[in-house]
């Protein structure tokens, strides 16, 4: 045997084995599906999703929301051209199952992202196909059990769940960042990712998946401050977009602290040793004229648990966390 015949057969072996070495750490990935209405909140949210080393984000579906679809729609695919990304778009829903539609563009501006200016994209990304048609064919297909995260109204889950009950077969758990343990902030009793949509939140509580959950007081306690903005600013132009954003929130209460609830349920998500979690039975208010769209906590009813939610959250390993996650994205992004 010659020398280079030896090179080449070693060189053939090598990538034989690096070939084999990305499969593996590909397959150790976790399968997402993102249910969003960007929002600001959200676009952090997704941001360190895309980039995450142990998710693999499989579908975006943006949804009615914070604002209208028409802008959530947009929203995604303008942050995927910004990121880099090539992650397939799918049309979500765009209004609630049988609640009036509500609007959150008080707080995050019309479009839903105030404050940075994002270009344009086209709609190659955007998949054709009802989505919970198009979640189910992805679940249904899928290798591995797929995690399903909602940061936004419900509508599209329900859908899926009702239409489609047989993939709750390859679903490993559902993170949802929604509801409330105490007082709300669409209502003085309901959070608003929640009364967004209180039929479809009800059935996703009754599926009878594993579900987690990042409750409206872990966003208000998830807040970080001007100088850890300030860190934020420094990483990159991924960081300088979500400064920019952040920093056109307008909150009802006037709070300064920047709250980053959105990105609270990817933190369960990747790192549940940040938080605390207690099980409780979660049920939805449906019928009361002034409590509509309340989530009902109830952790004295260990026997009908049916959620897992976050009471406490260790605010300078979040913070920490959150920062380190925009850093990661903006090198990935490169």
């Amino acid at each position: 045997m010659d020398r280079t015949t030896f090179f080449i057969g070693r060189f053939l072996v090598s990538l034989s084995y690096l070939q084999r070495l990305e499969r593996a750490i590909f397959m150790t990935k976790k399968p997402l599906i993102i249910s969003t209405d960007p929002g600001i909140d959200d676009i952090a949210a997704m941001a360190i999703s895309l980039f995450a080393d142990i998710l693999d984000v499989r579908m975006i579906v943006p949804t009615w929301g914070n604002v209208q679809l028409e802008y959530t729609l947009q929203n995604t695919l303008n942050l995927e051209k910004f990121l880099h990304t090539k992650v397939p778009v799918v049309v979500g829903a765009n209004q609630p199952l049988v609640a009036p539609m509500i609007s959150a563009a008080s707080v995050h501006g019309k479009t839903g992202i105030a404050g940075f200016d994002f270009e344009e994209a086209d709609r190659s990304l955007v998949k054709p196909g009802l989505a919970a048609t198009v979640m189910a064919e992805e679940i249904k297909n899928s290798p591995e059990k797929v995690t399903l995260l909602g940061i936004g109204p419900l509508t599209d889950f329900a859908l899926l769940f009702k239409q489609y009950p047989e993939v709750k077969d390859n679903i490993e758990q559902i993170v949802i960042m929604g509801g409330n343990i105490g007082r709300g902030n669409h209502s003085p009793l309901a959070e608003y990712n929640i009364a967004g949509d209180p039929e479809a939140a009800q059935v996703v509580f009754h599926s009878d998946l594993p579900i987690k959950v990042a409750p409206l007081e872990i966003g208000n306690k998830a807040h970080l401050l001007p100088e850890q903005m300030a860190k934020v600013k420094e990483c990159g132009e991924v960081g300088n977009m979500l400064y920019s954003l952040f920093s056109h929130i307008h909150e009802p209460d006037g709070d300064p602290r920047i709250k980053i609830y959105d990105p609270t349920a990817v933190g369960i998500l990747l790192h549940p040793e940040m938080f605390t979690m207690r099980k409780a039975n979660v049920e939805i208010e449906l019928r009361g004229q002034f409590t509509y769209g309340a989530s009902v906590i109830n952790f004295m009813d260990q026997e009908h648990a049916n959620a897992e939610i976050a009471t406490d959250v260790d605010l300078e390993k979040f913070a920490k966390w959150f920062i380190d996650s925009i850093e990661k994205a903006d090198q990935g992004r490169e």
